[in-house]
């Protein structure tokens, strides 16, 4: 798949890039996942509070994933019927009906409870992959829950977990997703990802960094490498700090992943998929919308959030996306403080419409 697999201590950066005009200096194949084949092998992460039906929409509409993720469920919420109920339709919202390959996470750290979430996700829903969280390091599902990261400590439940949703959920593939462990000294990440491929996952995702670090510092991906030759037969995905193609490149070049899986960084660029499949192809660079077209896209984003959740909460909800766009832009403070206070579409228009930054910055101060 890919011809130099060793590790390197660089970071993914931009210089490990292929010239594109000489075509790919390496080959990668597609990413297999059980029956499923990804290809492009390029992830889009399942982040809560984002990743919803209305983003992923316009994520399709550049390319470039070969599969997507819907935000991140409760298990409990969704089989009890509990409090979270509301919270985990909105999060399932558009997942029956649209296009597949599509992945659900869920979390929980009990294993009957996580079978009865994925056999309905399987084949009520009829997701392509049914992914287990076990690297969430929100103090509310780690701390409180004792699930997501907090079971990085307790390898014979993650198996047990594994195993059973896995039987639960068969012939759909079930994934799992880590960090490299508790703490920098609680780095658990080898016996955990020897556990889950054992227990019968079908592909192990791997953030770079600790559960205490939430997203300080960088991503260690000599550490997401070193797990390449714990795992015998499933797939390795990389993720952390991936914000460019160049290091989409890199990470495969380098440090001999299977897949990546972009988060953060295609929020507010959701065509960087489509820049990073262009990359892996030794492709010429595709150049980002303008920021008119950005603009654009946003307000197109934004149609889709209110008509979903109504006026109120949908602009409010999209005060967050609206940052992501603007992020890295000379004037960005600015806009956010703006966007901060609006609540109706009409204010949301006209904030964009004036003060949309559209001029890039080397630095942004976010302070």
């Amino acid at each position: 798949m890919i011809v130099d697999t060793s590790a390197t201590s660089e970071t993914p950066t931009e210089s490990t890039a292929p010239d594109p005009t000489s075509g790919p200096a390496f080959s990668v194949k597609p990413l297999r996942i059980g029956p499923l084949v990804v290809d492009p092998p390029i992830l889009q992460a399942p982040m809560a509070g984002f990743t919803n039906y209305a983003y992923r929409s316009i994520v399709r509409e550049f390319g470039g994933t070969g599969l997507q993720a819907t935000e991140m469920i409760s298990a409990e919420g969704f089989v009890r019927l509990t409090g979270g109920l509301k919270s985990t339709v909105e999060r399932l919202w558009g997942v029956k009906d649209e296009a597949r390959p599509l992945a659900v996470q869920m979390w929980d750290n009990d294993p009957e409870l996580l079978a009865e979430c994925g056999k309905k996700l399987a084949f009520e829903y009829g997701v392509s992959v049914v992914d287990l969280n076990f690297g969430c390091p929100v103090r509310k599902i780690s701390e409180k829950s004792h699930s997501g990261s907090y079971l990085l400590r307790d390898p014979q439940r993650v198996g047990a977990i594994v195993s059973r949703v896995v039987q639960a959920c068969a012939p759909v593939p079930v994934t799992a997703k880590i960090r490299l462990g508790c703490t920098h000294d609680c780095i658990t990440a080898k016996s955990i990802a020897r556990v889950i491929e054992d227990s019968g996952a079908a592909a192990l995702t791997v953030h770079g960094r600790v559960a205490a670090d939430f997203f300080k510092g960088s991503a260690d991906w000599d550490k997401i490498a070193e797990l390449k030759s714990v795992l015998k037969t499933i797939p390795l995905i990389g993720n952390g700090d991936i914000d460019t193609p160049e290091k989409v490149v890199a990470a495969f070049k380098n440090y001999g992943v299977d897949g990546v899986m972009i988060a953060r960084a295609a929020l507010g660029k959701p065509w960087l998929f489509k820049q990073a499949a262009a990359a892996l192809r030794g492709e010429a660079p595709v150049p980002e919308p303008t920021p008119l077209e950005q603009r654009d896209i946003l307000l197109r984003h934004q149609v889709m959030v209110v008509k979903r959740f109504g006026e109120e909460r949908g602009n409010v909800l999209m005060r967050r996306y609206a940052c992501c766009y603007a992020q890295g832009r000379r004037g960005a403070r600015d806009f956010r403080y703006a966007i901060s206070k609006c609540d109706t579409s009409e204010h949301f228009i006209t904030i964009v419409n004036e003060k949309f930054p559209m001029e890039h910055a080397e630095k942004v101060d976010w302070n």
